[in-house]
């Protein structure tokens, strides 16, 4: 039911089959022709550039041709009331109320699946959050968490099959450091040695709880023998960390099913396996890297293994082993990302944070040397948050022990506010995120007036009593809608053109705009109800006109899909 994909495909065949017959000259590739809702200082129900894209090879202007065009058209398509040729050369169509009243039917029809964009069914690996198990999750991990949680969301509301996944980097220094500090508790709280707080610890008071727990068991012996009991430690540490970080996604809605250890993946020999894969493409050499600009001076070389990511658009080759030896946390993830391919995914979407930008072109030139050419790849940043509340920013450090969680976020403001307002924009800016304005009731608060739109939409057939979800279809006699339901009747078509814009960019933040203006279209329309008896949507008798049923139903559907999509409630009541 996407109109600008159907009539791109109907008007397009069309005008090729007359091609030769009105001596039209039409590209081969239509890629660049765009049927949309017209441009905002346009009136119309649907807009395209065809004009624009032919012009030049039928050597004459837009608007000459176009008049001819349009003609054509009018001819073919009955459901356009009008059609009209604009400057500098768009084509407007006006579809007719009795082309309405029949989407309208249809969308009811389909209810549920109003909006899903055709598409084979794929199989899809999301990896996302994918935190350091050093610490209960804070608000910088939230963004991402949403934006990989919606983005399987709206895959999987058009058929894909998804993968959600958490890589645990639980192998290397900063475990170690992180196992450290849990001791160093263990040791004050036992032995009244106080902790000193060193640039590679973990003060945060959640350690000493760790450090309470493990004590608590009373199944280490000897706990000045770090080296004994390190692993001990490191075991109930790690697993205590992701239980908290479980139940932090679980408050924002957020669910995995499938886990994937570092550790793991190096006791299994995974890295060397990887390595090997690409030894036999001769995409390993021995060598040595240039030193950076910021280190110039003390720079000592030495030999590395070292990955040929220069043949796959990255800025340098890549070091795969340190200077003692050890693999690179680079070569973890190369190992990783073999380990996903081998699993036979037809897309992998990796969801990064804000700090990992400049890690992008490195993975993706691993997967290009590692996967076959049928495999999709891509990397989303997410960017930073910033949180500010009574005009004052907070500031977040994990070792410091200092930061908002996001515990502390849904405790303050909610699940559903988190998630709509943390994809509120794109992806790719800085998110601020004021504590007292998501909690306003009104339409600042984006969420809310959503929310508020449905709830108004419940109370119409409350009143009426009347089910919502109850069988309807709008008969032909009530075709006449009037200009104001016209709009609304205008947006609700563009849904199935927002989810494949978001789908195909992997841009849920369109979502939420849409939504947005959708609903202020509706309570915009509400109020007029206030001002003039005309338009209200329940008549005398208390009955629910025809129209504004079919109107206020098709529009509770979207808001309905939208917000699944989202993951945000839609309350009856507010």
């Amino acid at each position: 039911m996407n109109l600008f994909s159907e009539y791109h495909i109907k008007i397009i065949k069309f005008l090729k089959k007359i091609e030769k017959k009105e001596k039209i000259v039409l590209p081969n590739k239509t890629d660049q022709i765009i049927f949309e809702p017209p441009p905002k200082n346009l009136t119309g129900d649907m807009s395209t550039n065809l004009l624009f894209v032919i012009s030049k090879a039928n050597k004459t202007s837009p608007m000459i041709i176009g008049e001819k065009i349009s003609s054509l058209i009018k001819k073919e398509f009955k459901e356009f009331e009008k059609i009209e040729v604009k400057k500098p050369g768009f084509i407007n169509f006006y579809f007719t109320n009795n082309f309405w009243c029949k989407y309208i039917n249809t969308l009811i029809k389909v209810n549920k699946k109003y909006g899903i964009k055709k598409i084979l069914k794929r199989k899809v690996n999301v990896e996302f959050v994918s935190a350091n198990p050093t610490g209960p999750l804070h608000v910088g991990h939230c963004r991402g968490a949403i934006l990989g949680d919606v983005i399987s969301n709206l895959l999987e509301f058009n058929g894909d099959k998804v993968t959600r996944e958490y890589y645990i980097n639980d192998f290397g220094k900063q475990i170690d450091n992180f196992v450290q500090s849990v001791y160093l508790r263990m040791n004050e709280i036992l032995f009244n040695e106080k902790f000193e707080i060193k640039e590679n610890l973990y003060p945060g008071e959640y350690i000493i709880d760790i450090a309470k727990l493990i004590l608590s068991k009373k199944n280490i012996k000897n706990l000045k023998d770090f080296e004994k009991n390190k692993n001990a430690i490191k075991k109930i540490s790690l697993n205590h960390v992701m239980s908290l970080i479980k139940k932090d996604l679980y408050s924002l809605g957020v669910k995995h099913n499938k886990f994937i250890s570092e550790n793991d993946l190096v006791k299994n020999k995974e890295i060397n396996k990887a390595i090997k894969k690409l030894e036999k493409k001769n995409l390993i050499y021995e060598g040595k890297l240039n030193a950076p600009k910021s280190n110039e001076g003390s720079w000592t070389s030495k030999t590395l293994c070292l990955f040929k990511s220069t043949q796959f658009g990255d800025d340098v080759d890549r070091a795969l082993t340190k200077d003692d030896g050890e693999w690179t946390y680079f070569a973890g993830d190369i190992a990783y990302h073999s380990n996903k391919i081998d699993r036979k995914y037809d897309f992998m979407i990796n969801i990064l944070g804000s700090d990992h930008t400049g890690y992008v072109k490195r993975i993706e030139s691993a997967f290009s040397a590692l996967a076959n050419s049928n495999t999709k790849f891509k990397c989303k940043i997410s960017q930073m948050v910033k949180l500010y509340k009574s005009g004052q920013p907070f500031k977040m450090s994990k070792r410091k022990g200092d930061y908002i969680t996001v515990k502390d976020l849904v405790n303050e403001v909610g699940k559903d506010a988190a998630r709509f307002i943390m994809l509120n924009r794109s992806n790719d800016m800085e998110l601020d995120f004021d504590f007292e304005k998501v909690k306003e009731k009104t339409k600042e608060n984006p969420v809310y007036y959503v929310q508020y739109a449905y709830a108004r939409i419940n109370s119409v057939f409350a009143n009426a009593k009347v089910n919502l979800d109850g069988v309807f279809k709008l008969k032909k006699h009530s075709e006449n809608f009037n200009e104001h339901e016209i709009e609304l009747i205008k947006k609700i078509s563009e849904w199935p053109n927002c989810v494949k814009s978001s789908a195909d960019n992997l841009e849920p933040h369109k979502i939420t705009f849409f939504l947005y203006d959708l609903v202020t279209i509706f309570h915009a329309y509400w109020n007029l109800g206030k001002q003039d008896h005309a338009y209200k949507f329940i008549d005398d008798s208390n009955k629910i006109k025809e129209n504004a049923h079919a109107i206020l139903k098709s529009l509770a559907i979207v808001i309905r899909n939208g917000m699944k999509i989202l993951g945000v409630s839609t309350p009856s009541k507010m």
